[in-house]
């Protein structure tokens, strides 16, 4: 494929709303903000918007990056974002969401999870608090599985296999999601303290053991329904999720 030039004036604009964050494998190239108009429960909410993308190769020569973009075919892979609200780089109390996609939940509302309604009312109370950060994890799709995986993990659930018991057999392990590179965008972004949004003690605990400062926890449970309950009792059953007084499942 031949190199493309780009225009001079298209490149000043797109490098100044790059930032190259090396890492141990390459870079994450991390683009943004972008003004985002959100339709917030009926409501505009202007959030600033940032999406990266993990590369081998590392340079500042961002024309090298920019040119590769027609050849791969980002379409077929998935890309990470951050949704801002407020002074979340410099504003002295924050809350953040590491949301896992979730095709179903997130896109068609599905009740079988509460994937949804946390995206929405954690974007609610980030708003409602004032500073904050949604990471929109791209690669987490069924706790690391992917989509097609997680199809087949959803047939063995209607067959009387719970959530942890269906990955399982299918080789997986109960939870294979990285934190990583969510956590290099968050340090590039704000290196003040941050309360994370979450029933979930391995998030936590991978912020921690990055040496981010944590100033605390939200629960974030909701939205409980007779399709959900037992995928809510084995979060906290098996895979250690905090329970809320929010949520009606037993401990047994």
């Amino acid at each position: 494929m031949a190199e493309i030039k780009f225009d001079s004036k298209v490149l000043s604009i797109l490098e100044d709303k790059i930032q190259l964050i090396k890492t141990e494998q390459g870079a994450i190239y991390l683009v943004g903000p972008i003004k985002l108009p959100v339709n917030l429960y009926g409501e505009t909410v202007e959030f600033k918007w940032y999406c990266w993308l993990n590369c081998n190769e590392v340079t500042e020569d961002f024309e090298r990056i920019i040119d590769k973009l027609a050849s791969v075919n980002l379409a077929e892979l998935q890309q990470s974002s951050v949704l801002s609200f407020g002074d979340f780089e410099y504003g002295d109390d924050a809350i953040i969401r590491m949301h896992s996609i979730c095709h179903t939940g997130d896109i068609f509302g599905s009740k079988r999870c509460d994937c949804g309604y946390q995206l929405k009312q954690s974007m609610k109370m980030i708003v409602e608090h004032g500073t904050g950060a949604l990471f929109y994890l791209a690669n987490h799709e069924g706790r690391g599985i992917g989509l097609f995986s997680k199809a087949l993990a959803y047939i063995l659930q209607e067959n009387n296999y719970d959530t942890v018991e269906a990955n399982q057999a299918l080789g997986f392990v109960d939870d294979s999601r990285n934190y990583s590179d969510a956590i290099q965008v968050l340090k590039a972004l704000r290196s003040k303290p941050v309360a994370l949004m979450t029933n979930n003690p391995k998030k936590l605990e991978a912020l921690k053991n990055a040496g981010l400062p944590v100033s605390g926890r939200e629960p974030l449970w909701g939205d409980v329904s007779e399709y959900n309950e037992k995928y809510l009792e084995t979060k906290i059953n098996r895979s250690g999720h905090i329970s809320g007084d929010e949520v009606n499942c037993s401990n047994d």
